[in-house]
């Protein structure tokens, strides 16, 4: 009998929790020849999400839970807890509902019958979000189609199962600034993709707002790509031809004109875009070296507070 681990990672979710639970156990009870543990990682949740699945462990035992010290990001409790399933395959989902769990017994047949190692979920639309959250995002994804070799698609989730073995290959990636959709990418394997329309939370309220998803997206971009280091350095040639032709024609003028009157002006403004352009150099170098920084500490991507359910 195959085992499934559904990974959920939680931060703040105690009005979704008790639907979540309910819709994807009878989900799971329903695919045939497999046997099911529930893996909830608690991000740092201040409200009352440990509490409800401290209860949901002692009534199922398949619930089983990590609870965070502190909110470590959902990158971190998606790493958490591939790390602790035990299943021969491992399904993400959110616990919000925007996931559909009535596609896990779809996926579990892609991976099993139609030899893949893994199966995601791709949204259709993007019925209910912002205007300006939608454009964003799909901008983002253009881009990275562009600038990273990766196999990234608009509306791309993070719910997918996968089987032991790439479950396993994403673990040996142990960066500290992770990006995990462009890890899946990275660590290869056959993906095959189930399209469905786009489905509002079930309750409660999204925890990511432009900001959140601009610094996300960022994290994809230098993870990914060497490509604002370079261009960081076209910038750099640029701003510096544009230097030499203005000091040229400030001379230009001077011969000409025998004054450098209003000759410079345009010196002026070049010095101020100049110095913009070193700036955006600075801070483009600065990303990465802060990364590198943060990876050389080698701190742990979580810390456990409390678990339940493992051995």
């Amino acid at each position: 009998m195959d085992k499934i681990s559904i990974i959920v990672p939680c931060f703040n979710e105690e009005e979704a929790l008790p639907l979540f639970y309910r819709r994807t156990a009878e989900v799971a009870g329903r695919i045939e020849g497999t046997e099911t543990e529930f893996i909830f990682v608690d991000d740092g949740s201040s409200d009352h999400t440990l509490e409800i699945l401290e209860t949901l462990a002692r009534q199922d035992k398949r619930v089983k839970y990590l609870s965070f010290s502190r909110n470590f990001g959902k990158e971190a409790a998606m790493y958490a807890g591939l790390s602790h399933a035990s299943g021969d395959y491992c399904a993400i989902l959110d616990a919000d509902l925007q996931d559909p769990p009535e596609l896990l017994g779809p996926m579990y047949h892609t991976v099993t019958q139609e030899g893949y190692d893994c199966c995601g979920a791709r949204r259709t639309d993007r019925k209910g979000e912002g205007g300006l959250r939608s454009t964003l995002s799909s901008g983002f994804y253009k881009m990275m189609g562009k600038i990273c070799k990766l196999n990234l698609s608009d509306g791309e989730r993070d719910f997918r199962m996968m089987s032991r073995k790439m479950a396993d290959a994403v673990l040996e990636v142990k960066e500290y600034n992770r990006y995990l959709k462009g890890i899946f990418s990275f660590v290869g394997f056959d993906t095959k993709w189930i399209e469905f329309p786009n489905a509002e939370r079930a309750a409660g309220t999204s925890k990511w707002n432009i900001r959140s998803l601009f610094s996300y997206a960022m994290e994809g971009v230098f993870s990914f790509s060497s490509a604002p280091a370079s261009l960081a350095t076209a910038g750099s040639v640029l701003s510096f031809c544009a230097a030499a032709a203005v000091a040229a024609g400030s001379i230009l003028y001077r011969i000409t004109a025998g004054s450098w009157g209003s000759s410079l002006l345009p010196v002026i403004l070049l010095i101020l875009v100049l110095n913009g352009i070193q700036m955006m150099v600075l801070g483009i170098l600065g990303q990465y070296l802060s990364r590198d920084y943060l990876e050389s500490k080698n701190r742990p991507l979580y810390i456990i507070r409390s678990q339940a359910g493992f051995e």
